[in-house]
């Protein structure tokens, strides 16, 4: 089988983009750090365009490292920070501030309050998670 797969690691604080061949050999790597913002203590952000504008670069210079072309990828794999949090607009599909990063604890308060209420027990049993910052759900209720 002939093609290439293509894999993007979207890390905490770079992205790395990677192109294998059909025996998993590595043809090309590319990687880029991008910024990380801290607006206040306790507060760690990322700009998803520039994310974006990095992922695409790192893209065209693995191609071009591989000597490939695009038409020979056949798959694309993509791993992310998983509990970073960005919100869209809908109409747009431009991001409407900055990424929430999975460090980030502005919302500690939050989950402080819902602990306080006796519902880490309700949460636990509805998400099969803790109650704590480090989760999504309380930073899009704080985007929101």
């Amino acid at each position: 089988m002939d093609g290439y797969i293509l894999a993007i690691d979207q890390g905490t604080t770079g992205t790395k983009v990677l192109i294998f061949d059909h025996d998993a050999n590595i043809k090309a790597l590319a990687y880029s750090e991008f910024t990380q913002h801290y607006p206040r203590p306790g507060w760690v952000e990322h700009d998803a365009e520039e994310i974006w504008t990095v992922s695409i670069n790192l893209v065209a210079e693995a191609l071009s490292k591989a000597n490939i072309q695009a038409s020979e990828v056949r798959a694309i794999g993509i791993t992310n920070q998983r509990e970073t949090s960005m919100m869209w607009d809908r109409k747009t599909g431009q991001p409407i501030g900055r990424a929430i990063v999975w460090q980030d604890r502005r919302t500690a308060g939050i989950c402080d309050d819902l602990k306080a209420q006796g519902l880490e027990d309700v949460f636990r049993r509805k998400t099969g998670l803790v109650v704590d910052a480090y989760f999504s759900g309380t930073k899009v209720k704080m985007a929101s």
